[in-house]
């Protein structure tokens, strides 16, 4: 994607996934200067970053101080915005409620890379299943890193 200026990666509520991602990203080298952001399709109000979430990317060292979800916007979107979901679901909605979003510009994130699972959603789960959920999302982000360098 040519003059990319901003990728927001989208899942359900903003608190976990999402800030997890944009985590990872924003910890990697990006060559060109993106603006990286985390939005939810349903916020009813800011919450701060699940717990568990927030817990495993402090132990590989990444801190997002002042995290608070918010709802993915029709301003959030411009044409040179990389939107990425977790799963197909959220890739639907995102194209269905956004009608000026370009369908080239919206992709589940591990169909952009070339993986095969979805990001699974850790709610609810043990410690180690957002361990799990982190490795996935890394391993899928490294190669994001590699497609946009």
């Amino acid at each position: 994607m040519e003059n990319l200026e901003r990728i927001i990666f989208v899942a359900r509520s903003g608190s976990c996934r999402e800030p997890m991602a944009m985590g990872i990203l924003n910890d990697l080298s990006l060559k060109q200067e993106i603006e990286v952001l985390a939005r939810g399709l349903v916020v009813s109000f800011p919450e701060p970053m699940n717990g568990k979430a927030e817990a495993v990317l402090i132990s590989n060292g990444i801190i997002l101080e002042n995290f608070t979800s918010k709802e993915l916007s029709q301003e959030d979107i411009t044409e040179n915005t990389l939107v990425l979901t977790m799963e197909k679901k959220h890739r639907e909605k995102v194209l269905a409620n956004f009608k000026n979003t370009n369908v080239e510009n919206v992709y589940v994130l591990t169909d952009f890379v070339g993986d095969e699972l979805e990001i699974l959603d850790p709610y609810g789960g043990n410690l180690q299943s957002y361990g799990l959920c982190y490795e996935t999302l890394r391993k899928s982000i490294k190669k994001l890193v590699k497609i946009l360098n």
